[in-house]
């Protein structure tokens, strides 16, 4: 029994030191992202402290291979897991306030602030592993054995910590209480394997890390990291920290560190000045006249909280609407508090580009609105998922894509067009005014420019929605040189995060990183 429970809690400890790598993305994700490069920093510096645990914790159980002093361990270890929200809440307030005024050295130094607090949990985590084979090893002869088994029990607990937090905890508690969740549950293990090895007395010594994490529970559990002016709504998904911002009665989605809005809505306002609208141009780039009853069938990846699902039922009626997002919880939000609740619109949640392949039904409009900089999903950018597009596309079909950029860098903009080409060789670029947004309209070789403004000007003498013309008149407006020729995207290669991190690093550097959508 005595060493089946050492087993155990080898398991438990390697299940929490990977629920506090994945629970740190999410603390971080709130105010920094999730782009690859957070995750890179955060699994660099995990791997980092867990080095510094097992090299300690092999030298400690060398020179003191005390059951009291493994526990001991394991439960500051677990106190100082519950520990780190708490401690992070002012960094993480003061890195919000710097992320919104773009204070380079304060966020730069907080975010550091915050990596650090890492350090003492997930290092006394990792001195578990050593010292338990330290324990474990009776005979010289079974140290493979031993060992093997303790790798393998741990490995199954990180596997699980992978899981749990993502898939049940945060969605279910939120990433505080799950700090405090994995906390307890490595307190409790410390403390049964204290009554176990040692005794109740030695375990009394530790009795008040209990009573801390307790009151953790009641008072700190969840604070607000975000002062977030005119916020009514904030949750958390598996995917996402969500949040719905209200001001002069428009209402704004804004996901993780909450640099640019995801959609927009207004009760009686449709023209919000941003990407979605120019959606509705893109079959007028066929030959004049086109007709608004053509248009029967679209499809929107990127769905978010259905901006432009709700304009394109103002310019084109009942039309069947077929909108792809991956999130749940962010459906659940455009429906309670965007209005999307069309009863043409039919809402896919799963990943857009698997959606899109398995459809049935040939589109008048695609639009792929998944890209914002530094999350842009790389199976969606490659020649292999624009030829999918393009056989889900009626003859007279038009792909619409809203693209991020940086004021002095087209690489990406320039790059997608290059790779559009390769299955649909017209492809248009307007720019969105005031923003860092451009619209690529790809489509087959009867399509023009000369078709848009001829449609326009027919459409100017008939009775459609103000929306449409307004769309169209901006999209003539910022009509942009045809792309330069670069290089093609594939699902083999794509150095796709080389591209936005040098736009998000753009953004930083002249301070307009809010002005993306």
């Amino acid at each position: 029994m005595k060493k089946t429970y050492l087993y155990i809690t080898t398991f438990f400890s390697g299940m929490v030191a990977l629920a506090v790598e994945m629970s740190a993305s999410r603390l971080l994700g709130n105010i920094y992202g999730s782009s690859n490069l957070i995750w890179a920093v955060i699994i660099g510096l995990i791997l980092i402290y867990l080095t510094v645990g097992y090299s300690l914790g092999g030298k400690l159980a060398d020179k003191h291979p005390d059951f009291r002093v493994f526990y001991g361990i394991l439960m500051w270890g677990s106190l100082a897991v519950g520990l780190v929200p708490l401690v992070s809440r002012p960094v993480l307030q003061l890195s919000a306030n710097a992320f919104d005024s773009l204070n380079v050295p304060i966020l730069a130094g907080a975010f550091i602030a915050v990596i650090v607090l890492f350090a003492l949990p997930v290092t006394l985590i990792g001195m578990v592993s050593p010292f338990a084979l330290k324990l474990a090893l009776q005979d010289a002869k079974d140290a493979g054995k031993t060992s093997g088994k303790l790798s393998a029990v741990s490995t199954l607990g990180s596997f699980i910590g992978t899981l749990l937090p993502v898939m049940v905890l945060i969605p279910l508690i939120g990433t505080y209480r799950n700090f405090l969740f994995f906390s307890t549950l490595l307190m409790i293990v410390a403390s049964l394997g204290f009554l176990i090895y040692v005794n109740f007395k030695a375990w009394l010594m530790h009795g008040w890390m209990p009573i801390v994490l307790i009151l953790l529970w009641i008072f700190g559990a969840r604070g607000a990291d975000k002062n977030t002016e005119n916020m009514i709504y904030e949750t958390e998904s598996s995917y996402n920290y969500i949040q719905v911002i209200e001001q002069d009665d428009y209402r704004y989605l804004r996901l993780n560190e909450g640099q640019g809005m995801h959609s927009v809505y207004h009760p009686t306002e449709l023209n919000y000045n941003g990407p979605w609208s120019q959606v509705l141009v893109a079959p007028f780039f066929n030959a004049a006249p086109y007709s608004l009853d053509s248009v029967e069938h679209i499809a929107i990846i990127g769905l978010a909280a259905g901006t432009t699902a709700r304009q394109a039922t103002a310019v084109y009626g009942d039309i069947q609407i077929d909108g792809y997002e991956i999130d749940p919880k962010i459906v659940e939000v455009g429906r309670n508090y965007f209005e999307m609740n069309e009863p043409n619109l039919n809402v896919f949640i799963e990943d857009g580009r698997w959606g899109l392949e398995h459809s049935g039904t040939l589109y008048d409009i695609i639009s792929v609105d998944a890209y914002r900089p530094p999350y842009i999903p790389w199976h969606m950018t490659t020649a292999e998922f624009f030829k999918i597009a393009a056989d889900h596309l009626t003859e007279e079909g038009v792909l619409v894509i809203n693209v991020g950029r940086s004021p002095q860098d087209r690489t990406l903009v320039n790059d997608l067009a290059t790779t559009i080409r390769t299955v649909l060789p017209n492809v248009f670029v307007m720019d969105i005014p005031g923003s860092f947004n451009s619209i690529l309209f790809a489509a087959q070789e009867t399509t023009s420019w000369d078709n848009l403004f001829a449609n326009y000007a027919n459409l100017i003498t008939m009775d459609v929605n103000l929306l449409l013309l307004e769309a169209m008149a901006v999209t003539l407006t910022s009509q942009q040189p045809d792309p330069e020729i670069t290089r093609v995207y594939s699902d083999d290669r794509t150095p796709i995060e080389w591209v936005t991190n040098k736009i998000v690093l753009d953004y930083i550097l002249i301070g307009g990183i809010g002005d993306f959508q």
